[in-house]
Parts: structure tokens; sequence; C-alpha cells
């Protein structure tokens, strides 16, 4: 009787998460099959019905053909990870020291004024900037320069020149996320251990060293394989300031995410970019269980 009182709770639990269940699959696992399957064919703009299975042809010219532009942009997009992870530790961690400075007047007014760049809309942040600083003509970097007697810059046209503009830009969106995990964490480490360092003799940086970043490393690290992972899969910030249609500004920089758009919406080479996609979506995962891994053996 317990056995069969038990299988019922079962069924009843699967009957009670079907729907739930049936939409995940529909809205996640179903895409990602789909997309396996059209990576495994020559489906473009000459084989909209007609196309057929190539097998791992796509995957091939990704990985081996260096002049496909795959290797380029997986380069790319792993330095701008890096410089943008790098950049956001380090920025907000110096704001978030001078935010928990003993007597600092006006510290909730800096915090809000930190935090508004994240609570407006990325889309609209990302244009105010491309069209507001970066403009080559009515930009105020530009104007600025003009009033210095300088030559006016063309901000977007290059390709390293655009990659800081777009580092800068990212760092506008991500820096308040950041700021605001390390604060908090900086406001949980016990005053008791700063103190004792103090009469040790301890200096800031043995303080920051020893003291400091071992306390909040355990709060901050889910952030930073968070950020990591938006970083990594970054598309809008690259996207609308070069790669815009109809607003292209003359840099050609890619990271994967916007290589894959290319391919899919531009060039209509839906087999490539698949493949590409599916690349995209395995290095996301052995990431993630590399991540999960070491987390474990931390613990």
């Amino acid at each position: 009787m317990e056995r069969k009182g038990k299988k019922e709770k079962i069924i009843a639990a699967y009957l009670w998460s079907a729907p739930s269940l049936l939409l995940i699959l529909l809205i996640v696992v179903f895409p990602i099959i789909y997309t396996g399957y059209i990576s495994l064919t020559n489906m473009n703009v000459y084989h909209w019905f007609d196309y057929e299975i190539i097998g791992l042809e796509n995957y091939k010219d990704a990985l081996l053909v260096f002049d496909s532009g795959f290797l380029q942009a997986l380069v790319l997009t792993v330095v701008w990870t890096a410089v943008n992870m790098v950049a956001q530790l380090v920025i907000a961690f110096f704001l978030a020291s001078l935010l928990n400075l003993p007597g600092l007047r006006l510290r909730n007014l800096y915090k809000t004024l930190l935090i508004f760049p994240w609570a407006m809309p990325g889309y609209v942040s990302i244009l105010l900037w491309k069209t507001g600083m970066f403009n080559s003509q009515f930009g105020l970097l530009n104007q600025w320069l003009v009033k210095w007697g300088l030559e006016p810059v063309g901000w977007l046209s290059k390709d390293a020149l655009a990659f800081f503009c777009c580092t800068v830009v990212n760092l506008w969106l991500a820096l308040p996320f950041m700021i605001t995990i390390i604060d908090g964490a900086l406001q949980s480490v016990d005053k008791c251990f700063y103190e004792s360092a103090l009469l040790e003799g301890a200096g800031w940086t043995a303080r920051t060293r020893y003291i400091t970043i071992p306390m909040i490393r355990p709060i901050i690290a889910p952030s930073v394989v968070i950020t990591i992972f938006t970083t990594f899969k970054q598309f809008d910030v690259i996207y609308l300031l070069t790669q815009q249609a109809g607003g292209k500004t003359g840099a050609h920089i890619h990271t994967i995410l916007t290589y894959a758009y290319e391919n899919a919406f531009i060039t209509n080479n839906y087999g490539y970019s698949s493949a590409v996609s599916i690349l995209i979506f395995a290095m996301l995962i052995l990431f993630s269980c590399l991540t999960g891994r070491k987390g474990k053996e931390e613990a």
C-alpha cells in the first residue's frame, strides 16, 4: 500500500509539473535541438527549402578555416571578457573602498549616483553614448577637442579605438552591479580584524591583501562568474556602437555573438550560423561545469 501511495504521489507531481515541463521543452529544449539540426545542413539564402545534410562541414569551416572569421572573433571575445572583467574588479573595488571610508559624508547620494547607469535601459544608454559622446561631428568629446584646438577623432571608425570605446560603455553599464556587490561584501568584514592589523603596524596594502580580499572573495566569486558569462556573450554594446545595420561606423570588431548574428541575418547563412551558435553553447556549458566543479572543491 505504501509503495502504491508513493507511486501515485510521483504521478501526481509529474501531472502538476507537466504544463511547466512542456513550456520548457517548447521554448528551451526544442530550439537548441533544432539549431543543432540546422547546423548540420547547408541552409542559406540559396537553399531555403532544398537544403541538404552536410554533416560537420560547418563546424570544420568555423574551427579549421582561419579566414572564416570565427577564430578571430573567439580571440577577441576572450580578450574582451578578460579586459572588462579585470577593469570591473579593480575599479569597483577602488570605488567601493572609497564609499566605505570612515566619516564619508553623503554616502547614500554617491551610491545612488553610481547605480544610476544600471537603472537606465541598456539600449538607451548605448545609443546616448554613440550619438552624444562618440559622434564624429556632434559628439561632446570632439567638441571639446575642437575647443582645445585639436582635430576631431573618429572614435568608432578604427578597430582599436572602437574596442576601447565599447569597453568604456560596457564598464558604464556593468560597474554599478559590481560596486554594489563589493560594497556589501566590504561592510560584512568584521572591523576587529582591521583594528588588530593596525595594532600590528600593518599598512593599507597589507590589510587589503591579507584581510579584505580573502574575506570578500567567497561573497563576490558568484558575481564574478555571472559577470564573466554576461560579458562573454555580450552583444548589444558592440553591435549597437559599431555594427548596427544602417549605422556602421567603419570598425570591424566582432565577438562570437555579433559574428553569429551577421552570418544569420546579414549573409543569411543559417547552417553556418547555427554551428557557431552550438559552439558558443558548448563553450558556456563547459565553463559552467568547470566553475561548478571548482566551487565544490573549494567548499
